[in-house]
């Protein structure tokens, strides 16, 4: 396959610039993304105060991204997202393009997020309805709680636990780099009413709440993504608010969690990968053909092809956890990279000077962090090869 010329004037290879349509996605998504990077250095600055405009065309098609078709308005949102059917491609050409903008103004924007895809794959019609209807507003913020302090985002050793009590459950535990928790609407938690994997459950979760203690945690890069610490002392949940009753035992909780992050991993290097090249763009725009830039775009390119690669394969198979890890694994570790490059070739005082460089150079070590280290990726790299084994596809975990 040869390579061809974007036009961003690097190179990129098939998936996308094969595509009509989703050539036309990325670069609709591209030119909204640049309100992302006008409001960054303020929410950056001052997450508590400075926000993302509700009425912007950027938190407009975050939001429509997000929805299911029929509940989408007419907007611009929805002109960029012409023919959109929320496969895990569309979502990765267009947070890659939003995070070129800004990841931290990306993460911090209302809508259903991470949140959604759960919500979307495990509720009922009522649950989809109620979550949906919750963030109409578009001004209400979403959270996905599953990391805890202890275990990080292992699903299998979670302690936050649910028990049963007159009229439905109680939920006690504590979830810790939440982001959003401490300032969103509703949400999905992830917590276990027994010892087996069988009973993790994802629960509906509305605040202000009983039982619900929430605070913003003081973070070095990513500010605008709020991310916070929960304890749960008592939440009262009610037996509606369990996602996937209506489906069997073995595609409730934890088969959710991880069809979740088989997606989410893939979102997370292509946010890198996004980071990386807005400061690439940002060095050329400084000291254009400066030493090593091309070598470390064509990686960072390359890193590209291989998360819109890995997306098609979630979409042909969303079980498998081999190709979402490559992509995180890939994509995590070139911001750090690039940031580390840039201060070389442009001084050490260019990050003084420059505050969206200083920043996306902060930002840049928060994607190793996010669902699961490359140490993880690397096991999930080898569990998938050994489940392979020679000649075959790998099984479903």
């Amino acid at each position: 396959m040869t390579a061809t010329a974007t036009d961003s004037g690097t190179t990129a290879y098939g998936v996308v610039d094969g595509d009509d349509r989703l050539r036309a996605l990325r670069a609709g998504v591209a030119e909204v993304a640049r309100e992302l990077r006008e409001h960054a250095p303020a929410i950056d600055a001052d997450p508590e105060r400075a926000s993302l405009p509700y009425d912007s065309a950027a938190v407009a098609l975050i939001r429509a991204a997000a929805e299911p078709p029929e509940r989408r308005g007419t907007t611009h949102a929805t002109g960029v997202l012409a023919g959109w059917r929320g496969t895990c491609l569309e979502r990765v050409v267009a947070t890659l393009e939003l995070a070129r903008g800004d990841a931290g103004a990306l993460l911090g924007a209302p809508g259903p997020a991470l949140a959604g895809i759960v919500v979307d794959a495990l509720g009922s019609a009522a649950q989809r309805d109620f979550f949906h209807d919750r963030v109409a507003d578009g001004r209400t913020r979403t959270f996905f709680a599953m990391t805890e302090p202890a275990h990080g985002s292992d699903a299998t050793a979670l302690e936050t636990r649910l028990e049963r009590v007159p009229g439905g459950y109680a939920l006690f535990g504590r979830k810790r780099y939440i982001g959003n928790a401490a300032r969103g609407g509703v949400g999905v938690v992830f917590a276990r009413t027994g010892a087996s994997p069988l009973s993790i459950r994802a629960v509906l979760v509305e605040r202000p709440a009983a039982g619900w203690t929430a605070r913003r945690l003081d973070t070095l890069g990513l500010r605008g993504a709020w991310l916070s610490e929960i304890d749960f002392d008592g939440l009262p949940v009610a037996e509606e608010q369990l996602l996937g009753a209506h489906l069997p035992a073995s595609r409730r909780g934890l088969w959710g969690a991880v069809r979740t992050f088989n997606n989410v991993r893939i979102q997370v290097g292509a946010m890198a990968v996004g980071t990386a090249l807005a400061m690439l763009d940002r060095v050329d725009e400084l000291a254009p053909g400066a030493p090593g830039g091309q070598v470390l775009r064509a990686r960072v390119e390359a890193a590209r092809e291989l998360a819109y690669r890995a997306a098609a394969e979630v979409d042909r198979n969303p079980d498998p956890r081999a190709a979402p890890a490559v992509a995180k694994l890939a994509g995590s570790g070139l911001p750090v990279a690039v940031g580390q490059w840039a201060a070389r070739v442009l001084g050490p005082g260019a990050l003084l000077t420059d505050p969206l460089l200083e920043k996306w150079v902060r930002d840049a070590r928060g994607f190793e962090f996010m669902e699961g280290t490359s140490n993880m990726q690397r096991l999930h790299i080898a569990d998938g090869h050994l489940r392979r084994g020679p000649h075959r596809a790998e099984r479903p975990s």
